[in-house]
């Protein structure tokens, strides 16, 4: 059994549209959004998928999600027919975290045999063999300071050992001030990203903000050697569910 997020109550987040963000951008794709998460950014633009009433981890909205009316369990047979019935041959996996459910999620790909597969993850969750044979690309999103997490939770050298010596694997680094970049530095420094697999992304949920802070991260993107990512669906859609 797999536990999703919804779109609207009672109905799950699975949806065609353009990939937004990183390799991918503009590919159209099959979506599926689950539910939970092990961190707590404070910007998190899905924060429906993980604070629900009762948990106390701060989000800068203040908000906090009925969990019944957010979450919504199926089985993986149900979840493969309807993504099935999107027609399309990539399947983005996104979250929360997805990789905290890797065991359904392996049994849900082996439902889905033709299908090209990227998995949006944090970086803290390993892919048991299973799944990860069945992984064509891994978008990781390590979350730096400004994301609230404590760098010893979210920034797990083993970890990010692994994605960085994985060429299947793209790092795609949120950037809401100039300085942020100072820390992507230093992880580059560590980690050794492979060359052109680090995008860097401004935080924001409407058009005008991303558009304002792409005015200073293109050029520091061109110092630096680092490409950008642009956030389309915003542009396209809003900060809007099922897009």
């Amino acid at each position: 059994m797999l536990t999703l997020a919804t779109q609207e109550p009672g109905e799950p987040e699975i949806f065609a549209s353009l990939q937004g963000e990183g390799p991918s951008a503009g590919v159209p794709v099959a979506f599926l959004r689950l539910s939970r998460c092990n961190l707590a950014c404070q910007w998190c633009d899905t924060a429906y998928t993980w604070h629900f009433e009762g948990d106390e981890r701060p989000h800068r909205s203040g908000e906090t999600f009925e969990r019944k009316a957010n979450q919504i369990t199926l089985g993986e047979e149900e979840v493969a027919r309807r993504i099935a019935a999107l027609g399309q041959n990539r399947l983005v996996i996104t979250g929360g975290e997805p990789l905290l459910q890797a065991n359904a999620l392996a049994k849900l790909l082996e439902l889905l045999p033709d299908m090209t597969v990227e998995i949006e993850t944090n970086g803290t969750v390993a892919a048991p063999p299973r799944l990860d044979v069945r992984v064509d690309q891994y978008n990781v999103s390590p979350k730096l300071a400004h994301s609230g997490n404590p760098a010893e939770v979210a920034l797990l050298p083993e970890r990010l050992d692994a994605y960085a010596t994985d060429p299947r694997a793209w790092f795609k680094f949120v950037i809401a001030a100039p300085e942020d970049v100072a820390e992507v530095l230093a992880l580059q420094a560590r980690y050794r990203f492979r060359p052109g697999h680090v995008f860097l992304m401004p935080e924001g949920t409407d058009s005008a903000t991303l558009r304002a802070r792409q005015e200073w991260l293109a050029p520091l993107c061109l110092e630096h050697g680092f490409r950008m990512s642009d956030r389309l669906h915003i542009h396209l859609y809003g900060d809007t569910r099922g897009t």
